[in-house]
């Protein structure tokens, strides 16, 4: 979905227009027209940028673009603007001779200008248009080491992000990958959904990547999952919506720290939640809490590899990719199951079209998808042969609810319990 579509940020305006000015500068092939064109990008892109629909209470986060035929109807003059500014620069760049660097840049302008006239004017009936405005950190002091820089406060301004996303990848990918190849092998740690009788399925995977009739293979893993890991699923816990959740999730987890040592991964479904939580506990935890935001995401990972007992509080973006082996990771914990928001632009626009066609949206993708999320987080544990260490899942869903079951039978073989005293037996070798 990343692959197909289409972003656009207000810093890419403005990286084009610096990088137009410092590289002919350098070369000594600038000119006032240059100049002029450069300063006309940047001030018509912020006049389109702000122009755009505010997102709400002018907080970041997404909001879909359905009313973009009226946007243009009331500011047209500001989109016109920088599709004008972005071809004013590449006619200046078109007559810059003998610079290497001014057709490379003049491909940038002409694509800037594609990708702003696709997201304004396309009528794709499988594209959701939508927008977004992201907090982005600027760090001043990232020449001092990590420790430094995580405690600094970090000043968060507001990036606005213009996407298009297309809502079904089956048939771009038909026609661009599957039907120009004569094999095509797709391998992951987490590619299937238990089904209905509880044993491993790639049917969620084939439905959305349009694999009609694939040759499959589930191979058994290599790590010793039993012997290894230790799911811990504590009783007595509220739902995640209840008011007590949190006093009680904070209460688990300081429970869990003081066994393990700190040694963990805190892995959360938002950001709210997990700011709550480490406040919370920043007081009654006597390790080392990280948390994302007060340092860019490999600076906290270096943190927490060199600071012994670390903790690690995070989002979306620590929950795969993520590789720490040895005893400095011992635990993952995870608030709620990772369930995407309904009211995410590409979450709706995917679920009213499985809706129009007769589909169960909350079966066909909302729980597969939150399956597949659930086991790249508890993935981040075992890492090797010879990792050992503790999951604890806080949201009570997993055994109260139908669908709970498809997440348990998803999920590789740990030994279970509800019994904190199992977890203490666990780190004390028996």
């Amino acid at each position: 979905s990343q692959y197909f579509g289409i972003a656009l940020t207000n810093h890419r305006f403005d990286e084009l227009a610096r990088d137009t000015e410092a590289m002919l500068r350098a070369k000594g092939a600038s000119s006032a027209g240059i100049e002029s064109a450069s300063a006309t990008i940047r001030e018509r892109s912020r006049l389109f940028f702000s122009s755009l629909p505010e997102t709400t209470a002018a907080q970041p986060g997404r909001m879909e673009f359905t009313d973009r035929a009226d946007f243009l109807e009331a500011h047209g003059d500001s989109y016109l603007g920088a599709i004008n500014a972005l071809v004013r620069l590449e006619s200046e760049l078109e007559r810059v001779r003998d610079v290497e660097e001014a057709a490379g840049l003049r491909k940038r302008a002409a694509d800037i200008r594609a990708h702003l006239k696709f997201l304004l004017e396309s009528t794709d009936p499988n594209t959701v248009f939508w927008i977004e405005r992201r907090a982005a950190s600027n760090l001043r002091n990232t020449a001092r080491n990590a420790r430094e820089t995580s405690a600094q406060p970090i000043f968060q301004a507001l990036t606005t992000h213009l996407q298009a996303t297309p809502i079904d990848v089956s048939q771009l990918l038909a026609e661009t990958l599957f039907a120009n190849y004569s094999s095509v092998i797709l391998t992951s740690a987490t590619l299937t959904v238990a089904d209905s009788e509880g044993k491993p399925s790639f049917e969620h995977l084939k439905k959305r990547l349009g694999v009609p009739f694939p040759k499959e293979l589930v191979v058994p893993s290599h790590f010793d999952y039993a012997k290894q890991a230790l799911l811990y699923l504590p009783q007595f816990l509220p739902p995640p919506r209840h008011p007590d959740f949190l006093a009680h999730a904070a209460e688990k987890i300081r429970r869990v720290l003081e066994i393990t040592r700190g040694r963990a991964f805190c892995l959360f479904t938002s950001y709210s939640q997990m700011r709550e939580l480490h406040d919370r506990l920043l007081t009654q935890v006597p390790f080392p809490l990280l948390l994302q935001g007060q340092a860019p995401r490999h600076l906290l990972l270096q943190q927490f590899r060199e600071t012994p007992n670390a903790v690690l509080f995070g989002t979306s973006s620590f929950w795969q990719g993520i590789d720490v082996q040895g005893e400095q990771l011992s635990c993952v914990i995870v608030d709620k199951l990772p369930f995407a928001v309904p009211s995410d632009p590409i979450t709706k626009a995917r679920t009213d079209a499985i809706a129009a066609a007769g589909g169960n949206a909350f079966n066909d993708l909302q729980i597969p998808q939150a399956v597949i999320a659930l086991k790249q987080g508890f993935g981040r544990l075992i890492r090797s042969l010879t990792d050992r260490g503790v999951l604890m899942l806080l949201d009570s869903r997993i055994r109260t609810t139908r669908y709970g079951a498809t997440f348990l039978d998803s999920l590789p073989p740990y030994r279970r319990t509800d019994d904190i005293t199992e977890v203490e037996r666990f780190f004390e070798g028996k």
